[in-house]
């Protein structure tokens, strides 16, 4: 006799997601300590968190694959929350990076059609997060650049107007924004938050979650714990705790 069937299964247990969506600060996220693996470790049993995190991309290609990576389905589907975090590939400088810069213009552009996408397959502003990208420690990214044989390709006021216009688009959609660029520098050395002048070190990761986690506890406060406790379950018959619906 099948498992499912000696057991009388119930119906699928609906499992909540949040998606990260984002460039290689995202994709990076799940490494030890970081910001991501954070989130997961902090909702187990209540939801998944999906890394969908794409090293050097941009707006521009982040608007094309959106639609590949959520689709409009049932509701169980609908993530809780979505995060997008780009623009620390768009603000390099044209001259110097011409493959990864989008103009400001179009950043914004891209933003706010991702969030009209995201609309539109049932996911309302309010269970959009905006990201703003973090600052630049010049000094330190142009000893990377040096290595990989090139000149400075970012400067960090310009990666200030992004952020700017991350916010706007952020206030013009009516979502919730993460405004790192500020927050990072509010601190007197803000280097130590980057491992390398542009990505996440240890602490920064450590900023990050503890200024996201608050703003994403809003949206994911009345999750269930997905099946009982394990002193809660049916000692004689175990199946009445754990084929019900999953909300206890």
């Amino acid at each position: 006799m099948a498992l499912c069937e000696a057991a009388g299964c119930g119906s699928a247990l609906p499992w909540p997601r949040l998606l990260l969506f984002g460039d290689s600060i995202t994709q990076f996220s799940f490494q030890q300590g970081g910001w991501g693996a954070s989130l997961a470790d902090k909702l187990v049993r209540k939801c998944d968190v999906l890394n969908r995190g794409f090293s050097g991309y941009n707006t521009r290609w982040a608007k094309i694959i959106l639609p590949r990576l959520i689709r409009k389905g049932n509701s169980l589907d609908i993530p809780v929350a979505v995060t997008i975090f780009f623009g620390a590939n768009d603000s390099a400088l044209k001259d110097e990076n011409p493959k990864q810069h989008i103009p400001l213009e179009e950043y914004a552009a891209n933003l706010k059609s991702m969030v009209q996408y995201l609309k539109s397959v049932d996911i309302p502003e309010n269970r959009v997060i905006l990201i703003t990208p973090t600052p630049l420690c010049e000094t330190a990214w142009e000893k990377e650049c040096i290595i990989q044989g090139c000149k400075l390709n970012r400067l960090n006021s310009v990666v200030g107007e992004y952020a700017n216009a991350c916010l706007q688009v952020a206030q013009d959609c009516g979502t919730d924004v993460l405004n790192l660029w500020t927050l990072m520098q509010d601190s007197q050395d803000f280097s130590s938050y980057l491992s390398d002048g542009l990505h996440l070190s240890p602490k920064g990761n450590e900023f990050l979650f503890s200024h996201l986690w608050p703003v994403i506890e809003k949206k994911v406060s009345s999750l269930p714990l997905l099946l009982p406790y394990w002193r809660d379950v049916a000692e004689a018959k175990p199946e009445l705790s754990l084929l019900g619906d999953g909300d206890h």
